[in-house]
């Protein structure tokens, strides 16, 4: 019989994080005794970034004793608590792949539904002190989920978790976090999400999106099924922490086109144990019949370092098709492009797309970095962008060093 370990909460607070405030609710504390549960919220729990947490949808937050076992395993840690990860309800059972969408449970006096996988972000690997976590939640399949309040009432540790109506479709919580975040989705599996009345808004908008989008996964499908074996052809540093790998077929046969604004997945069985799996925005259009990612390196990043620091050219990485509906479309209306730091690459792939055919569209250019040492491919977008009559180059220090002052790309 599942059971309820802990109820955490916790009011969000600043934290100063890579040198910048954030303002996050993400570190919870147990409570002891009932709690009352109501339709928005735990009493005494907060969120910081309502747009991606809290609300009606996402009242209530749960992560598996199961999960924390996996990850003390894999990080080699014994020091997790509960709320480590973000979560109200830390649970003994409910796994990811067994729980599905509009399954109901009750615990103490309360009902839940579960409305949505946990829509994962930086700040679950800023409080657990590992920053690859977000990504790992989604590519292990253990994001956790969230539940939605349909009858208020306490609840408190040791309470049994009683399943009270299974969800329609049978769509587990895991599968559903693989149909918008992982490659080779499938387009029934889709519709059958769409078909789910306790799947939240916002997902069953994405999900809509991916099968009306033209050029989508769901209706076109991948150049390739699954991952092959491209050749890493050159290796650029373009500065201290940014690193370009040039990818073409083994044996010289054409690559398929790119949308521009499309990512490539990798899975690197060289770089760890469970073998890690990461999505690279493409930096650029096809170049001489190669794809080209541009990597930061991120402090304790796994993948990231073993992309920049141990990858050279004649290596094989696995690689899945292009894949993204974040792309630039065809016409003659302004373009903005907005970035910062090395979020630049899906833009940026989309500039050489409008230097090469579109060249008489209005384009906007806005980017920020913290100075012109952290500013990736600056030379190369500001080439482009001079080949474009109509284009608007406008470039942010966040943090402006006294010698930037004179850099040639600043416009305040």
């Amino acid at each position: 019989m599942p059971s309820l370990l802990s109820v955490n909460v916790g009011m969000p607070k600043n934290v100063i994080w890579q040198g910048r405030t954030v303002y996050t609710g993400v570190w919870k504390q147990p409570v002891q005794g009932a709690v009352m549960v109501r339709r928005l919220n735990i009493d005494g729990d907060g969120q910081g970034d309502r747009g991606g947490h809290g609300g009606e949808q996402r009242a209530v937050l749960v992560y598996q004793l199961e999960s924390y076992h996996y990850w003390q395993r894999h990080f080699g840690r014994d020091d997790f608590t509960y709320g480590e990860f973000g979560e109200n309800l830390t649970v003994d059972g409910l796994s990811d792949d067994e729980v599905c969408i509009g399954d109901r449970y009750a615990i103490g006096d309360a009902e839940f539904e579960v409305s949505q996988p946990r829509v994962t972000c930086y700040r679950v690997g800023l409080r657990v002190g590992e920053p690859q976590l977000p990504a790992l939640l989604v590519g292990h399949h253990r994001p956790g989920f969230y539940m939605r309040v349909i009858r208020e009432g306490r609840i408190e540790a040791g309470d049994t978790i009683t399943k009270t109506r299974t969800g329609p479709g049978a769509l587990s919580v895991a599968a559903t976090d693989a149909l918008l975040y992982l490659p080779g989705r499938d387009p029934e599996k889709l519709r059958l999400a769409l078909s789910i009345p306790a799947l939240s808004p916002g997902w069953q908008g994405s999900f809509r999106d991916l099968l009306a989008t033209d050029g989508s996964d769901a209706q076109q499908g991948p150049a390739w099924a699954g991952f092959r074996e491209l050749r890493v052809d050159e290796v650029v540093a373009e500065n201290a922490s940014v690193t370009s790998l040039y990818l073409r077929s083994p044996d010289g046969t054409p690559l398929p086109d790119p949308r521009a604004g499309q990512y490539l997945t990798l899975r690197i069985p060289s770089a760890a144990q469970p073998v890690p799996v990461r999505s690279y925005s493409l930096s650029s259009t096809l170049t001489d019949g190669r794809y080209r990612i541009s990597v930061k390196h991120e402090p304790h990043g796994t993948v990231s370092g073993y992309l920049t620091s141990r990858t050279r050219p004649g290596a094989l990485l696995d690689v899945a098709a292009p894949r993204g509906e974040f792309v630039l479309t065809r016409g003659t209306e302004p373009v903005v492009l907005v970035s910062a730091g090395i979020g630049l690459t899906p833009v940026l792939a989309m500039l050489h797309e409008l230097a090469a055919h579109d060249r008489d569209r209005e384009v906007w250019w806005i980017h920020g970095a913290r100075g012109p040492q952290e500013h990736p491919l600056a030379a190369e977008a500001h080439d482009l962008l001079t080949t474009l009559p109509r284009a608007h180059e406008h470039v942010f220090w966040i943090f402006l060093p006294r010698e930037a002052t004179e850099h040639p790309l600043l416009r305040l």
